[in-house]
């Protein structure tokens, strides 16, 4: 694979990554957002599963590396966490800002890493940090009270899925990333299963009303995903995948205003610009400044 064509697939990951915004939005006129987590985690395990299992046969490994058991439950709590908190803020925020809000976690996951192994962020972090507290506030109109409880609840969200990045970069040097995102849905869905049974009491009319979110999150903007991501990032730079992936806000702003009508202002296009700005400084800023040292050497 080319880098070109690597980088385009991460496009169509991003794509598919916003639209999926608008399918979880819809799913929350029919279902929990439990229910929703368990149907679309367990669908992933189903496909996810067999692709492990090869992934595990391939290593020749009698058994799975001593670890990577506990580290996916872990992991699959903070994805639990993060979901849910999307989740039920998407029953009030809107797909536009809930795109946006989430691409917050880029900026706080070096956060979350200082405070998870302490590895001191790069200093380009507390500006970045900055323009997202300035670019969520003009987002919400640049008003006292303009973001509603649905958006707070993304941007908690936001935090969840920065300690869920940080515990899969420690879960990387396991080599493995099929069998532990396996493990990880597995948890996720169980966990979500049972919450669904006791606390919203799921029936067949709900879920045959969901089964088109559920279908999509569940098979394309994760299982589907997931792979195209694993696959093309071995073929890119980094840097270069996190402009490209940071595509994803965009895409869900396109969704909610093709699909549901949904219209920023244009201060709230300001803030959105200055949120993006911010994920791209964090993600590429170090990147450069490593290159700039390399040239000057």
């Amino acid at each position: 694979m080319t880098r070109i064509q690597a980088d385009f697939l991460l496009l169509f990951a991003a794509a598919l990554w916003g639209v999926a915004f608008y399918f979880q939005k819809d799913a929350m006129t029919s279902i929990g957002p439990w229910t929703f987590i368990a149907g679309r985690s367990l669908l992933a395990v189903l496909v996810l599963a067999p692709l492990a299992f090869f992934e595990h046969r391939k290593s020749g490994a009698r058994a799975l590396p001593p670890g990577l058991g506990p580290i996916s439950v872990v992991c699959g709590f903070a994805f639990l966490a993060a979901a849910f908190l999307q989740q039920e803020g998407l029953k009030t925020a809107s797909v536009t800002n809930t795109g946006f809000l989430t691409s917050l976690y880029v900026v706080l996951t070096p956060l979350v890493a200082w405070v998870w192994s302490r590895v001191v962020p790069p200093r380009i972090v507390w500006p970045a940090i900055g323009l997202s507290f300035a670019g969520t506030w003009l987002l919400g109109g640049g008003t006292i009270g303009g973001s509603g409880p649905g958006e707070f609840l993304v941007m908690g969200s936001a935090v969840f899925w920065a300690t869920h990045c940080v515990i899969t970069g420690r879960a990387s040097h396991y080599q493995r990333p099929l069998t532990y995102t396996a493990l990880q849905f597995a948890v996720v869905g169980s966990v979500a299963a049972v919450a669904a049974i006791a606390v919203e009491s799921p029936t067949l009319d709900g879920l045959r009303s969901a089964a088109v979110p559920i279908l999509f999150v569940g098979l394309v903007s994760t299982a589907l995903t997931y792979t195209i991501f694993t696959i093309a990032i071995r073929h890119t730079t980094p840097p270069e995948a996190a402009v490209i992936l940071s595509a994803e806000s965009l895409f869900a702003a396109s969704a909610g205003a093709l699909m549901l009508g949904e219209r920023l202002s244009a201060i709230s296009w300001l803030g959105a610009g200055l949120m993006i700005a911010a994920v791209l400084l964090v993600q590429v800023w170090p990147w450069l400044n490593r290159k700039a040292l390399r040239g000057a050497e």
